[in-house]
């Protein structure tokens, strides 16, 4: 107990390092593979645990701030819920619509990492 080793420490820079040089790699790798750039994509929806990681993304990506949907600020971090979250507040923004590029893309515990590109259909 004296040495405090109960608790869970975060290094948080290098966190924020890490989590934006992936998220940036793997949606630029998804794009590239697919012949798209940032300027195709209608929105980025990511994981919305931070929000300096996501507006540095999606800077590395250059995209332009309404391509990019963060409501970290309303909701918070929910976890495995803010991806569907950022999506649906994109659908009532009115931001996508049927033949849209979306780019989702999530950094997560254990560092993980993912990104997804769909054509929106609806």
């Amino acid at each position: 107990m004296e040495q405090r080793l109960h608790y869970v420490k975060q290094e948080g820079q290098q966190v924020f390092k890490f989590a934006v040089r992936k998220m940036y790699e793997t949606c630029q790798a998804l794009l590239d593979r697919h012949g798209l750039t940032a300027k195709d994509v209608k929105v980025l929806v990511s994981h919305q645990a931070n929000r300096r990681i996501i507006t540095a993304t999606a800077e590395r990506l250059g995209m332009a701030d309404d391509q990019v949907i963060i409501n970290i600020g309303r909701y918070g971090n929910t976890t495995g819920a803010t991806v569907p979250l950022a999506t649906r507040d994109a659908i009532e923004a009115g931001k996508l619509k049927k033949g849209d590029i979306v780019l989702f893309a999530a950094v997560g515990a254990g560092f993980t990492v993912g990104a997804s590109l769909w054509r929106w259909e609806y």
